[in-house]
């Protein structure tokens, strides 16, 4: 079968599947033609994918986690070519590729990161001639729906995908999203890749593997995507500042997980407050300033509502066998962020 015979069944799957008949939407019907041009609008919104290659800064903190060199996709959401990707192929960026679906490489500068929803923005130093997708509503997406993944390489990187659930997301590194979106089969290239749904529209931006994308604990392998929703009340302000005041808020450095109803510390970056007051690997937090902590969410919540960053939090910490109070004076996350160094 021929490439695009392939990419031809995968659009007319989508649109045949009925657990997303009922979806409303303004978007008008495909014309009655030959089965190439029947699904263009849909071919159009893959083609809006493109590749990003990014190598960091070499003094980059993250590049400890992330690596230095970093490969991902974008999506291009307006007429000017600004591409929307996964923030963390971004973070600490020294050199930006955005490469086309036709393998066009222009170089890119950062317009904004954003460590409370996880977008990253780029906007291409030269034109790139790139049909903009259109946003979609992610508040309309549930479970069972069918939709599209979409990676670098336009079209014939499309693949089906089911939305196994709609639920709450903590992530070990201090990020929490209320409603993400996860979907099964899962896709290798998941970092940036587009969620589109059957009228062409982007839904989500890919973030994450994980093994269990329906139900917590139980294993079905599956891609984590970040809500498009959470980007429409916050574009204008990443686009004018680099970045929102909602993601301005007291950060710790520490990596964990929950573990039997207790806050497991996995890694504790470097040179954070964490680092600097003591915390280390293994240690169980059992409470933030007096109040219990059991989830990760609970714990994050608690943190942010602390103050402003810089605002002291004591930890009470299960150390092997002793349990001890520390004090830990937060930061502000993109204070910790290397920059490129500007002329």
């Amino acid at each position: 079968m021929k490439r695009n015979s392939v990419a031809v069944a995968l659009l007319s799957l989508a649109l045949a599947l009925p657990t997303i008949a009922a979806v409303p939407s303004a978007a008008p019907a495909p014309p009655k033609q030959d089965e190439e041009a029947k699904y263009q609008y849909l071919k159009d919104a893959a083609n809006a994918v493109v590749g990003i290659q990014v190598k960091a800064l070499a003094n980059a903190r993250s590049a400890a986690t992330l690596g230095v060199d970093r490969a991902g996709s974008g999506v291009v959401i307006d007429k000017d070519g600004l591409v929307l990707t996964i923030g963390y192929l971004i973070l600490e960026a020294d050199q930006v590729d955005v490469v086309t679906s036709e393998g066009r490489a222009v170089p890119a500068m950062v317009a904004a990161y954003d460590h409370a929803t996880g977008f990253g923005l780029l906007r291409p130093l030269v034109p790139i001639e790139v049909k903009p997708i259109k946003l979609g509503t992610s508040g309309r997406v549930e479970p069972t729906f069918r939709m599209l993944v979409a990676g670098a390489g336009g079209a014939e990187s499309l693949s089906v995908a089911t939305v196994v659930s709609r639920r709450k997301f903590a992530g070990y590194w201090e990020y929490f999203l209320e409603d993400a979106i996860f979907t099964s089969p899962p896709r290798p290239d998941f970092g940036g890749a587009a969620l589109i749904d059957r009228h062409g529209e982007l839904v989500g931006i890919g973030s994450l593997f994980v093994m269990d994308a329906e139900t917590p604990g139980e294993r079905l392998p599956g891609n984590m995507f970040i809500p498009i929703d959470h980007l429409k009340p916050v574009l204008s302000e990443l686009l004018a500042t680099g970045k929102q005041k909602g993601a301005r808020r007291p950060w710790l450095g520490i990596n964990s997980m929950e573990e039997d109803g207790r806050i497991k510390v996995l890694r504790v970056t470097q040179e954070s407050p964490a680092e600097l007051a003591g915390i280390e690997a293994g240690d169980i937090i059992l409470s933030l300033s007096g109040s219990h902590v059991k989830t990760l969410d609970d714990f994050y919540k608690r943190l942010w509502s602390a103050g402003a960053p810089g605002v002291e939090v004591t930890l009470k910490v299960l150390h092997g066998s002793d349990v001890k109070d520390v004090k830990v004076r937060s930061m502000d996350r993109m204070e910790h962020i290397r920059k490129k160094p500007t002329i």
